[in-house]
């Protein structure tokens, strides 16, 4: 029995969802939610509270509980829009990651749009038509438009409920001028996507999140349809709204207090979106980003990886000599294997989509396309990535050639160290662009770098022997021994 969990550090609640792997199929066997809050621990300067910091990772120690025996291959949580946003990400993620016990990364919108369709689309009828899925969470709103599994066109804007509940209803007022207000404020953010999404069209529209399952509950339980969302329903239900007249007083049945307080900024931005982009009918969906994280987990695990299809991508995209990455993957896979033996599975993914990325740069220019390279791998959008995938492959890809000042910090972690030299030694010895038979070598990082190679080898090729000698030049500045010994 393979079991996936997926852990959603959203910015309005925390969810865990923990699935049972059938053939292409993922089945329920578990779900946990706590409604955190996050998007309101952000300050005016734009960092999370300490408190809200605490009350995070007591939320997640106690998820760590309910994952207890399971792999960290089998786990992955992500953070979304308020941890994107937050100056101070890095200390929630350290103390998060002590609390959880798993790795936890931030992805960026388009990527959360992404796992979004996926998960949606997996839980729908299988269907030809052009679906879009619409995602209202506490911070952030993914708008995706798409056929099957693969989305079209993708979007994330920053509006959700609890910012825009927040932001427009701080007194817990309800009237129809802050209304307007959220709801005007909402559509100026949506606006300049309008084009994009109706040049694509769709036949049919989901809503996959809390604010709009409610919406459907709601418009059911008055009557008012049968659960699919309609701009009339909209309309009488921000009549209601406005008749309770304050957030403490909003109630409904079947909808617990914790959505009902943030309800009011996410019927604002669901009305917004629905005149924004013309819709006329909206259907709750289940599934949205759990479900497309344990879809993506098991693609991983099936081999059908998003990642290999966004990297060949690139390298199509960016004119990038495939044949030498492969050639500079492989023996850079067998350098770090000498360094580490036992090197996790991902450390070693995140080096070999390195190597295939590591020349991208010269569609910019010849000249430093190091650099260029790895701006566009960290600026980029790379479907099946996180940020923190991005930032470690593009601090290799900086990192193949020249000073190693600029990757400073990567040199006292062993895993980073590690890959670096790899990719630094197989560009060398594949510097004629050329396939090239390895002679015997061996290599050894300890306090000291020291790489043997086979004496006639070296002695034909005295480009190598001196790019080598450059190269210990160059670990010498941090202070780093590097010989080359001939064997």
């Amino acid at each position: 029995m393979t079991l996936l969990a997926a852990i959603d550090l959203g910015s309005n609640s925390f969810r865990l969802e923990i699935g049972q792997a059938m053939g292409s199929h993922i089945a329920r066997r578990g779900y946990w939610k706590e409604t955190v809050r996050l998007a309101a621990g952000i300050g005016a300067d734009n960092r999370l509270s300490r408190r809200m910091i605490d009350n995070a990772c007591i939320c997640l120690a106690r998820m760590h509980e309910r994952l207890q025996g399971m792999d960290a291959a089998q786990v992955r949580a992500v953070g979304t829009q308020t941890l994107r946003q937050a100056l101070n990400s890095d200390q929630f993620l350290e103390q998060a990651h002590r609390a959880l016990a798993y790795p936890i990364e931030i992805i960026s919108g388009r990527e959360e749009a992404r796992l979004i369709f996926e998960g949606c689309t997996h839980t729908l009828p299988p269907s030809k038509r052009r679906r879009l899925v619409v995602d209202i969470g506490g911070a952030s709103t993914e708008v995706i438009v798409g056929r099957g599994f693969t989305p079209a066109h993708a979007e994330s804007f920053k509006i959700g409920c609890v910012g825009t509940t927040l932001r427009f209803f701080p007194d817990g007022r309800i009237d129809r001028a802050s209304f307007r207000r959220a709801q005007v404020a909402c559509a100026a953010e949506l606006e300049e996507a309008r084009m994009a999404f109706h040049n694509y069209g769709w036949d049919e529209a989901y809503g996959s999140s809390g604010t709009i399952g409610a919406a459907a509950v709601i418009l059911r339980n008055h009557g008012w349809g049968d659960g699919t969302i309609t701009a009339s329903g909209l309309a009488r239900l921000r009549q209601v709204l406005l008749d309770f007249g304050e957030i403490r007083r909003v109630q409904f049945d079947s909808i617990k207090t914790e959505r009902a307080e943030v309800l009011v900024g996410g019927i604002a931005a669901l009305w917004a979106i629905f005149e924004t982009f013309g819709i006329n009918e909206m259907r709750p969906a289940k599934g949205a980003l759990r479900a497309g994280l344990l879809y993506d987990l098991l693609g991983r695990r099936a081999r059908h990886d998003v990642r290999d299809a966004t990297v060949l991508r690139w390298q199509q995209r960016y004119g990038a000599d495939r044949p030498l990455a492969r050639m500079v993957a492989s023996t850079a896979q067998k350098f770090y294997q000498a360094l580490l033996p036992d090197a996790p599975e991902d450390a070693v993914r995140t080096l070999c989509f390195a190597c295939q990325l590591h020349e991208i740069g010269f569609a910019v220019s010849h000249s430093d396309y190091h650099k260029h390279s790895a701006y566009l791998v960290r600026n980029g959008d790379l479907p099946g990535f996180s940020t923190s995938d991005q930032e470690r492959i593009a601090e290799l890809v900086l990192g193949q050639r020249g000073n190693l000042r600029k990757v400073l910090s990567a040199l006292w972690d062993p895993l980073r160290a590690g890959r670096l030299l790899a990719l630094r030694l197989a560009t060398i010895l594949h510097h004629a662009r050329r396939p090239v038979r390895l002679p015997r070598w061996s290599l050894r990082a300890h306090r000291s770098i020291e790489f043997g190679i086979e004496r006639a080898w070296i002695a034909r090729r005295p480009l190598t022997r001196h790019l080598l000698e450059e190269e210990a030049q160059q670990w010498a500045r941090v202070g780093i021994s590097f010989y080359v010994r001939e064997i």
